[in-house]
């Protein structure tokens, strides 16, 4: 049987460094959160990270629009953002209701502000891997290999998902640790033939049971970063994990994976986005 990477219980201890390094800081950390409609997988997206940053001692503040409110009203409220000091990081809750461009709305945030690491700027700061900022849930990927001692140098990582927020910049974190990458996507033929060859599969497409046991070499580290729903209405990721798990060495499960360290590192980001406020160095 796999190892299981029990993110629920790395992230807790993230939080709990995180909270004793700002309250020997002196920073105070400020975190705020766009919401536009009422989407309601945002809402619960939303009360865990306010939840989160209470734990740590980071200021959270959420700015709630209307569906209705606007693209300008909103590039508003992100330029207000933008110049106040007491807030470090800006994150806008996407998705977006119809009508908003979220490629202008993302380009809007202060780079250095920007604690999802969406902006054009630090897109290009992670390609050639000079960061302040790498993106919650691959750098949350990163941290979990890390925690359990799987070093991906030399190894060959298929990545399942092309995505500009998990997909590609997992690929680069993999490619800057020395693993050899090979990317698929909906449009790659025998995707299994490819998936098989993977020493680290990571799965980020977002359809239930699409890695099943046949298409795992046995002995592969397995990632989740899907957040499904099945027939029944269970959370499930993109893994079939009760037949994946006997063939793979580590897997991560949904939920108790990936997303808990996703938000952990978006603590971790704007902790970093305040110390750079400061002029302090990130240690």
């Amino acid at each position: 049987m796999a190892i299981i990477l029990d993110g629920k219980a790395l992230a807790e201890e993230i939080k709990e460094k995180l909270r004793v390094e700002v309250a020997q800081s002196g920073l105070h950390p400020g975190l705020a959160v766009v919401v536009v409609g009422d989407n309601p997988a945002s809402r619960i997206y939303v009360d865990s990270k306010k939840k989160d940053c209470a734990v740590c001692g980071i200021k959270s503040e959420e700015i709630a629009l209307p569906a209705d409110a606007g693209e300008e009203k909103l590039l508003a409220v992100i330029a207000e953002l933008n110049q106040r000091p007491d807030i470090h990081g800006i994150l806008v809750q996407l998705p977006l209701p119809e009508g908003y461009s979220e490629q202008k709305v993302i380009q809007a945030i202060a780079p250095e502000k920007d604690v999802d690491a969406f902006h054009l700027i630090n897109v290009g700061r992670i390609m050639v891997g000079n960061y302040a900022f790498l993106p919650c849930t691959p750098a949350g990927v990163m941290e979990l290999l890390d925690h359990y001692g799987i070093d991906p140098k030399g190894k060959h990582c298929v990545v399942v998902g092309r995505s500009d927020i998990v997909g590609k910049p997992q690929a680069m974190m993999m490619l800057h640790r020395h693993a050899t990458v090979t990317i698929c996507h909906s449009r790659t033929p025998d995707l299994s033939a490819i998936t098989r060859q993977a020493d680290i599969l990571v799965a980020a497409v977002g359809k239930v049971n699409l890695i099943t046991a046949d298409m795992v070499k046995p002995g592969a580290v397995v990632v989740d970063v899907a957040m499904n729903r099945d027939e029944n209405g269970k959370l499930c990721g993109d893994v079939d994990f009760a037949n994946v798990e006997p063939i793979a060495s580590y897997i991560t499960p949904v939920p108790g994976g990936v997303g808990p360290m996703t938000r952990a590192m978006l603590l971790e980001n704007t902790l970093t986005a305040a110390k750079a406020a400061v002029g302090l160095q990130k240690e």
